[in-house]
């Protein structure tokens, strides 16, 4: 398998290069973050985890929503160090 391919199946690749084309699976974001899928779905029940949304009955994560959530993050992080 080509290095290219590795990167477009690898969503945490996909993210920290560039947003990916399509919206987010609870699979990709338990990826992501390196937690199981239940925490993503405990996450969103508890609304402390990126935002998602329903289309039907599954849930989708849009990567810019993701990107600005890690960022705030990031900022309530450092302005608390």
């Amino acid at each position: 398998m080509s290095t290219t391919a590795a990167v477009h199946n690898d969503p945490r690749a996909t993210l920290r290069g560039g947003l990916p084309d399509r919206y987010l699976t609870p699979d990709d974001i338990a990826e992501i973050f390196e937690v199981p899928k239940e925490t993503v779905y405990q996450w969103r029940k508890k609304q402390v985890g990126p935002p998602g949304f329903r289309i039907g009955k599954y849930i989708r994560y849009d990567p810019a929503d993701v990107r600005a959530y890690v960022t705030a993050r990031k900022n309530d992080d450092q302005a608390t160090a």
